[in-house]
């Protein structure tokens, strides 16, 4: 291990992920940031003015979330005025983005305490107008929703990269070869763990829930899907497709939030680190293929650790569609991941949900926390990105 000082996981919570116009339809996004921001500072001893910098995911920032929901998030959360706050955003992957730019800056000594996560509310985000260039235009203007995907695309843009996400994934289907039943049974294991999980208690301590709101748990988990019942919804995007509303994440609400630190800090926080961050990755592809993207990022984030799949226990894999899941899980596997059944144990996002600037913030915590129960050194985070990126983090369980 290199003497520069490393970066911890030392605590990581979530709120339940409601569904588009939910439970927490009424809830604000800044006041889902600060809510999951206060219980992450709650478990620890650590004095709030010690946080060098709240770091937060966030994919919108065109409504409440006000542009730079991490400095109001800080602000209703309590924090002391001289804590700093600044959003990333990467779409899809944003809070896990946070984490690594978190990561760097404690492994640099530019800080030793960083408060990183994520935070979307799909119900909440505006729609758009574009602005005339002059006053009192003689045309119509359309409204533009900024719940999810493309809008006001710049006509430059090739047209087969503005594709929608789900025509994107259809194009992966063709590409690979993903039958849908296949599919449907890759989304019926992921509520039926989703749903065991949460009887085992395994999710008790990750998730708190929303001051005024009455959702104890994930609201999309349906425990009695199986691939039959999936099998008997409509393709969503082709009339003869492949991806339906059952077998593709649902689009949500949700914060996240992640306490980083380095081992000098355990004192001051006054908790031993879950684990540790042992490697990062990036990698982009044409922006239709994004599904595609983790397989490389993941592959860099192990190399850049000093291990290969065949070392890995769990990975933490977000779910955007059953079938780019399962083209990243056939590519690893061809370079020597154990099993597909190390790969989202505990459900993913087509049951849990993914709110898309929490879902990395997510993918963290449940990692960290399957590597503890399991006993697992090695774990991979991993999440595709629209517009063709992946990212990918390695985690080690220095106990195991």
């Amino acid at each position: 291990m290199s003497s520069n000082p490393q970066a911890h996981v030392y605590t990581a919570v979530r709120t339940p992920f409601g569904r588009l116009g939910g439970a927490l339809a009424k809830s604000r996004p800044d006041d889902l940031a600060a809510g999951v921001l206060r219980e992450a500072l709650a478990r620890t001893e650590l004095d709030p003015g010690e946080v060098d910098e709240v770091v937060l995911g966030n994919a919108n920032g065109a409504g409440e979330d006000n542009r730079n929901v991490a400095r109001m998030a800080t602000l209703l959360a309590g924090l002391p005025v001289s804590v700093p706050g600044t959003t990333i955003n990467r779409l899809c992957g944003s809070s896990l983005d946070a984490a690594m730019i978190a990561s760097r800056a404690i492994e640099t000594c530019d800080a030793d305490v960083v408060l990183t996560g994520g935070v979307e509310s799909m119900t909440r985000a505006p729609w758009v107008l574009p602005k005339p260039e002059r006053t009192f235009p003689a045309g119509n203007t359309e409204l533009v929703s900024t719940t999810l995907g493309w809008r006001l695309v710049n006509p430059r843009m090739a047209s087969e990269w503005t594709v929608s996400l789900g025509e994107a994934n259809e194009q992966l289907h063709e590409i690979y070869g993903v039958p849908r039943a296949r599919q449907d049974a890759f989304a019926a294991r992921s509520h039926q763990l989703a749903h065991a999980a949460w009887e085992s208690g395994f999710y008790d301590d990750l998730v708190v829930p929303v001051d005024g709101v009455d959702l104890a748990r994930d609201e999309g988990i349906r425990p009695d899907a199986t691939t039959e019942s999936l099998g008997a919804l409509k393709a969503s995007f082709r009339p003869d497709g492949t991806i339906t509303a059952g077998n593709a994440s649902p689009l949500s609400d949700g914060a996240s939030a992640v306490l980083l630190g380095s081992a000098a800090a355990a004192d001051r926080i006054g908790r031993d680190p879950l684990a540790r961050i042992a490697g990062r990755g990036t990698h982009a592809v044409e922006p239709q293929r994004f599904g595609y993207a983790p397989v490389e990022a993941a592959n860099k984030a192990l190399a850049r650790a000093g291990i290969g799949w065949s070392d890995v226990g769990v990975v933490e894999l977000n779910e955007a569609f059953a079938v780019q899941s399962l083209v990243c899980i056939d590519a690893w596997l061809a370079q020597g991941l154990a099993s597909p059944d190390i790969v989202n144990t505990r459900g993913g996002a087509i049951a849990l949900g993914h709110p898309l600037g929490a879902s990395g913030g997510r993918v963290i915590g449940t990692l960290a926390a399957a590597m503890r129960a399991d006993g697992h050194r090695w774990g991979v985070a991993a999440i595709c990105i629209g517009v063709g990126q992946g990212l990918a983090v390695v985690l080690e369980n220095e106990a195991a």
